[in-house]
């Protein structure tokens, strides 16, 4: 088995509870670590016996951009999206990081993980 990383994708983003977050929105990075098989890849230097980065950049790109109150909810649509679309996946994490979350208090940034 096999370890693929995509650590850092930016996105700017409308998540959140308050009315005030589906407005102005805020700063996302999601990562994600997916489990495969890519043995043949690396033999053939062939991109279809692998994960196409692009395309992994693309889902989360586009789930992030469908507003959800909950960033444990644009997560679980991420990942289900990841393991539907790509069929050499065995097993995946998804990290979704949220800067600067509304609260009582001084916080950097909150985050979820979802593990398949």
């Amino acid at each position: 088995m096999h370890l693929i990383t995509v650590e850092g994708i930016n996105v700017y983003a409308y998540h959140g509870c308050l009315e005030e977050e589906g407005k102005i929105g805020g700063n996302y990075k999601v990562d994600v670590y997916m489990k495969t098989d890519f043995s043949e890849a690396a033999l053939l230097d062939d991109l279809t016996k692998t994960i196409d980065y692009v395309e992994v950049y693309d889902i989360v790109k586009t789930e992030m951009a469908i507003r959800s109150k909950l960033i444990e909810h644009a997560g679980q649509r991420i990942m289900d999206k990841l393991m539907s679309r790509l069929k050499s996946l065995k097993s995946c994490k998804v990290r979704v990081t949220k800067y600067n979350p509304p609260m009582n208090g001084n916080v950097e940034k909150v985050s979820i993980e979802i593990e398949s």
